[in-house]
C-alpha cells in the first residue's frame, strides 16, 4: 500500500479497454487471480477504469468470484445465489449488504477463534507427550536390562558412582512415576473431552 499524508490508501489497479488491469503501485500488468490473492493478503485496492476513471472495483471482485466458481471452487451454493437474486429490485440493497457483510464478520471471528483454540490444543498435546516421554525414559533408565553391562564400561572411565539407592527408595520412585503417569493420563483425557 502507498502512504500519503500519513494514511494507507488503496493500491489503484487500472482496468484497460482490451481487459488488461494495470497495478500502478508496482508498474506491472495482473490477472484476476493475482487480484484474488491481494484480497487473501488483505491488501486494499481499487479498480479503475483506465479511459473514465469510474470505480469499477465491485463489478471486478464479482468476476472473480465468477471464475473461481467456474473454475470448481463452489462457495456459493445454488440455493443462497437464487435467494440473493431474489432480494435485487425489493428495496433491500441497503438492508442485505449490511447483514451479509456482519454475518461473514462473525463468521471469520469464530473461523479465528476456533484456529487459536486448534493452536492452543496442540501445545497442549505437545507438552503431555514431552512428559510422557520424559516419564518413560526414566522408567526405561530403571528397568533396561544392559544398564548393568554399560555401567561396568562407564566405571572404568568415570568417577565412582555414588552407593546405589535402598530398596524403599526404588519403590517410592517407581510409586512416583506410576502416579505421574496416571495424572498425565487424566489431564489428556481432559484435553481430548474438551476438544
Amino acid at each position: 500500500m502507498s502512504e500519503k499524508d500519513g494514511a494507507n490508501e488503496p493500491i489503484v489497479i487500472k482496468k484497460y479497454a482490451n481487459r488488461r488491469l494495470y497495478n500502478t503501485a508496482t508498474s506491472t500488468y495482473v490477472t484476476l487471480e493475482h487480484l484474488a490473492q491481494l484480497v487473501r493478503d488483505g491488501e486494499d485496492f481499487v479498480v479503475r477504469d483506465a479511459k473514465s476513471g469510474e470505480d469499477i472495483t465491485r463489478s471486478v471482485l464479482t468476476q472473480i468470484i465468477f471464475e473461481a466458481e467456474n473454475s470448481g471452487q463452489s462457495l456459493l451454493p445454488i440455493s443462497f445465489l437464487r435467494r440473493l437474486i431474489g432480494y435485487y429490485g425489493h428495496g433491500l440493497e441497503a438492508l442485505v449488504p449490511r447483514y451479509l457483510d456482519a454475518s461473514i464478520d462473525s463468521f471469520q471471528r469464530q473461523q479465528d477463534e476456533m484456529q487459536r483454540k486448534f493452536a492452543n490444543d496442540i501445545k497442549q498435546f505437545e507438552e503431555v507427550g514431552r512428559q510422557n516421554l520424559a516419564i518413560f525414559e526414566r522408567a526405561m533408565s530403571m528397568f533396561n536390562p544392559f544398564a548393568a553391562t554399560e555401567g561396568a564400561k562407564a566405571e572404568e572411565t568415570a568417577p565412582p558412582a555414588p552407593a546405589p539407592a535402598p530398596a524403599a527408595e526404588s519403590k517410592n520412585e517407581i510409586d512416583a512415576l506410576k502416579q505421574e503417569l496416571h495424572d498425565m493420563r487424566r489431564r489428556l483425557d481432559e484435553m481430548l473431552k474438551k476438544g
